[in-house]
């Protein structure tokens, strides 16, 4: 669908963007009756399935700082977010809508480095751009992607059906994003040398900029039957466990020996004296799943990480509600479990992302 006339003056050729678009990712499949360049999309429904749609905002200064990230970094990362949520509900990405505001200060060229990067995060998975919308913007670059993906009839995954007794696991390892955060906002500018980092750092780098979607994970859990409630983490554990006990109306315990952490997040917390436990907790754009499942799925779900070379983690174990939410520290001593995730609205020290 073609972007609507900018009142202000932009640097960008809007039709002339909007041509380059259809010419390198306008090619669909059958299910696509009309996509880029009409008024509106026009979809095939797949029988047997229901829709799942997700969008995400993020703008220049809150989310994403342009001295330490490039735009295709920012497109592939805007990306990940959206393809995460899907993840997390079970489901199968299929089309792209990307609306974007660019301050006069972008070229471009540099918003067809931003469509690169996303679209470099969306094709391994088929998913098609089949629209958007352009326009000027006085306060910064923005970027909103929606994400339309599919999952069989009753079989999305939510975060109402976890029940006392579940195990809880996470997939990945957990803080490496926010480390790398923490490195590149160290560095002055994108000229700062990436090769003086040690092999761990840059490892952690990656992970922040180009993290990994959980999609076949999160699929086979839900067509196999095995999730009873997922989420993505992209806030954090602390705060996005949360949000699976308040809606399934369930405690959790959680033990902090258990949750997996990265050597390289390990080296990075020791020289910089911060307890990796810390990190893990807090740190969200790792863009892991965290799931439930029954304990009679336990030894499928592993036999699940293997078959997928994805590491999946049990660490604790579903309460009932009245136990409120709780870690078992490293002494074995049961406390709340503190929450240090990222909150919406709130002071941040630098720019980052926030999940839904």
């Amino acid at each position: 669908m073609p972007p609507s006339h900018s009142r202000q003056r932009s640097p960008l050729q809007e039709f002339q963007l909007i041509d380059t678009l259809h010419r390198r990712y306008g090619r669909t499949g059958p299910r696509v009756v009309r996509g880029i360049g009409d008024d509106a999309a026009v979809v095939t429904a797949l029988k047997g399935h229901e829709w799942v749609v997700t969008t995400d905002l993020v703008t220049e200064g809150v989310h994403f700082d342009l001295t330490t990230a490039t735009c295709e970094e920012i497109g592939y990362k805007a990306a990940v977010a959206n393809l995460s949520d899907i993840a997390a509900m079970g489901a199968k990405p299929d089309y792209l809508l990307v609306s974007m505001a660019s301050p006069t200060s972008r070229t471009a060229a540099d918003i067809e480095r931003l469509y690169r990067g996303i679209m470099r995060a969306c094709r391994p998975y088929g998913v098609e751009l089949i629209g958007g919308d352009t326009s000027a913007s006085l306060q910064g670059l923005f970027v909103n992607i929606v994400l339309i993906g599919s999952v069989p009839a009753g079989r999305a995954l939510t975060r109402d059906g976890a029940q006392a007794g579940h195990l809880i696991y996470v997939t990945g390892t957990l803080g490496d994003s926010l480390a790398g955060l923490n490195l590149l906002s160290g560095r002055r500018s994108l000229k700062g040398s990436f090769g003086a980092m040690t092999r761990p750092d840059q490892g952690l780098v990656r992970r922040h900029l180009r993290p990994t979607p959980r999609l076949e994970i999160g699929y086979t859990l839900s067509t196999q039957r095995l999730a009873t409630a997922a989420i993505d983490l992209s806030d954090g554990l602390s705060g996005d466990l949360r949000h699976v006990c308040a809606q399934s109306h369930v405690g959790a315990d959680i033990d902090a020996d258990a949750l997996p952490i990265s050597p390289a997040l390990r080296g990075y917390a020791q020289r910089h004296r911060i307890d990796p436990l810390e990190l893990a907790l807090q740190g969200g754009e790792d863009y892991e799943l965290l799931f439930t499942i029954a304990p009679r799925h336990r030894l499928t779900v592993e036999r699940l990480g293997r078959e997928t070379a994805c590491k999946l983690s049990c660490i604790g174990i579903v309460r009932p509600h009245r136990s409120g939410v709780r870690l078992k520290d490293r002494s074995g001593r049961m406390r709340r479990l503190p929450l240090l995730s990222y909150r919406h609205f709130r002071p941040m020290p630098h720019p980052r992302r926030g999940g839904r």
